[in-house]
């Protein structure tokens, strides 16, 4: 029931044009940095407007600010080739809040971050990761021109030296 937001942009074709004569390996790093910087930029976002408990909830929930603490973005590498890279800014989520392993350390997962961020028959929506989206997108893309055009300079400058 995971819901997905894609975020396209339009019109780079000769961007991947100039990724396919660069040598393979410093298009692909550079393009996964240029989209790292810009998926940190809506991970940033999403982690300041996650809500965060008052104070804590009683023993064997999470503490205060797990939520925030679990919000992060992971590189999708069966999803990214030379011209494509993916990220999810997603919340690290699965087991409930109880003892695992050897130590019996509490896990930090946000196991009810879909509670929160879509609602449920008895609590209203109170988003979030999409809202951190729609505000910083035009920041991530930004981000990501910035970053792309740092990187294809410092590589283009290291070929020229070899």
């Amino acid at each position: 029931m995971a819901k997905h937001e894609i975020v396209k942009i339009e019109g780079l074709a000769e961007l991947a044009k100039a990724l396919r004569e660069l040598p393979d390996r410093v298009a692909k790093n550079g393009l996964r940095v240029s989209v790292y910087a810009g998926a940190k930029v809506i991970r940033d976002e999403a982690r300041m407007r996650a809500p965060k408990a008052a104070e804590s909830l009683g023993p064997n929930q999470p503490p205060p600010g797990t939520l925030k603490r679990s919000v992060i973005m992971k590189h999708i590498p069966e999803l990214s080739s030379l011209t494509r890279q993916t990220f999810f800014v997603t919340v690290r989520h699965g087991k409930k809040y109880r003892k695992q392993g050897k130590k019996g350390n509490l896990s930090q997962d946000a196991w009810y971050w879909r509670f929160i961020e879509f609602g449920t028959r008895k609590m209203r929506a109170r988003p979030f990761l999409r809202p951190a989206l729609e505000a910083k997108r035009r920041e991530a893309v930004q981000a990501m021109k910035v970053r792309l055009s740092d990187r294809i300079e410092l590589e283009a400058k290291a070929l020229n030296r070899k």
